[in-house]
């Protein structure tokens, strides 16, 4: 097994950055926002690095960290670790994929009213005082993504919770248009999984070309 890790090919390592791209493809063709937790979007993003981090940073500590069968799943857990409290210490968060500010900001405005009639607005903010949290809209407008940022403290979780599951209805009723980015993500994603493919099934010029047009 350490044999084999200690040799990730890149073509394998591109693979889960690939089914990433994808998936970012599929969320952004969409003809409805895609809403995904904070949480959520970490796990992903960690996800998709994973095949990279372990053919480069992890694969240069490799060496050094000795030759027992554990140092590879302890150096994977390190990076899980790392992923985990990165989500664990950003602020409580809503990612919606394929949406500009412009069109999410009256739907969060029509959600917090709903839960808090008392709201109060300044800018791309508000404080929702009776629920005892507050929220910030940002967003990407080239790349048509948004995200709802909230500091909430414990006393408040339950509204948070209440204010995403409302804003996830709210958010799937939209129709919005297919985001021509998501044609970038899938030529991305295709790419690299034709690479990962390619290098799979050990195709090269010689296979096509005959060899001494190579050598000429």
């Amino acid at each position: 097994m350490n044999t084999l890790l200690d040799r990730v090919p890149l073509w394998i390592a591109v693979v889960p950055l690939g089914l990433y791209f994808l998936w970012l493809a599929a969320a952004h063709c969409r003809r409805h926002p895609l809403v995904v937790s904070g949480v959520g979007d970490g796990v992903g993003l960690g996800l998709g690095l994973v095949g990279l981090v372990m053919a480069g940073p992890l694969a240069l500590v490799r060496p050094a960290a000795g030759s027992s069968p554990w140092i590879w799943p302890m150096l994977v857990l390190v990076f899980a670790l790392l992923v985990a409290l990165c989500v664990l210490v950003s602020r409580p968060r809503l990612v919606i994929y394929n949406i500009s500010v412009e069109q999410l900001r009256p739907v969060v405005v029509e959600v917090a009213s709903s839960l808090d009639p008392a709201v109060r607005w300044a800018g791309e903010s508000a404080a929702l005082p009776s629920r005892g949290f507050q929220l910030h809209i940002d967003g990407d407008g080239s790349m048509r993504s948004a995200s709802v940022v909230a500091i909430v403290g414990r006393s408040s979780q339950e509204g948070w919770i209440e204010f995403s599951r409302r804003l996830r209805r709210a958010v799937a009723r939209l129709q919005v248009r297919r985001n021509p980015w998501g044609l970038c993500f899938a030529a991305i994603g295709i790419m690299l999984l034709g690479f990962a493919l390619w290098h799979a099934l050990g195709l090269s010029l010689e296979s096509f070309i005959p060899r001494r047009f190579l050598i000429s």
